[in-house]
């Protein structure tokens, strides 16, 4: 496989790389689960901190279950994304170098995605 040079670069300096800029940008500020299942999440929240007058330790045990659940349901929503990400590379040795930068690019995204997390 050949490597990308500076040559190869500077070649490809005048291509649109506008969509690309577009994907990455809204793959970078999509949120981390469906709007449904954060809103689910979210008022499961304000039940617990709303009980938690009356019944403050029941709240916290539920506060904890919570938390848990979300943080399972974040790492299987990553781990399908590497997934993904990594079926876009894996295809064998016919990978062009294009891809791979594609692929290294959306990369970068998701890796940013988890430490803003």
């Amino acid at each position: 496989m050949a490597e990308l040079t500076t040559r190869d670069l500077a070649g490809n300096a005048g291509r649109d790389t506008r969509d690309e800029q577009v994907e990455t940008r809204s793959e970078e500020r999509s949120p981390l689960l469906p709007a449904d299942q954060s809103d689910g999440f979210t008022a499961r929240w304000r039940e617990i901190q709303t009980s938690f007058v009356d019944e403050p330790r029941t709240s916290v045990e539920q506060a904890d279950a919570l938390v848990a659940e979300l943080m399972q349901r974040l790492a299987a929503s990553f781990s399908d994304e590497r997934q993904r990400l990594e079926e876009q590379w894996d295809s064998g040795d016919d990978v062009s170098t294009e891809e791979l930068r594609v692929a290294l690019t959306r990369y970068r995204s998701f890796f940013d995605r988890l430490l803003s997390a």
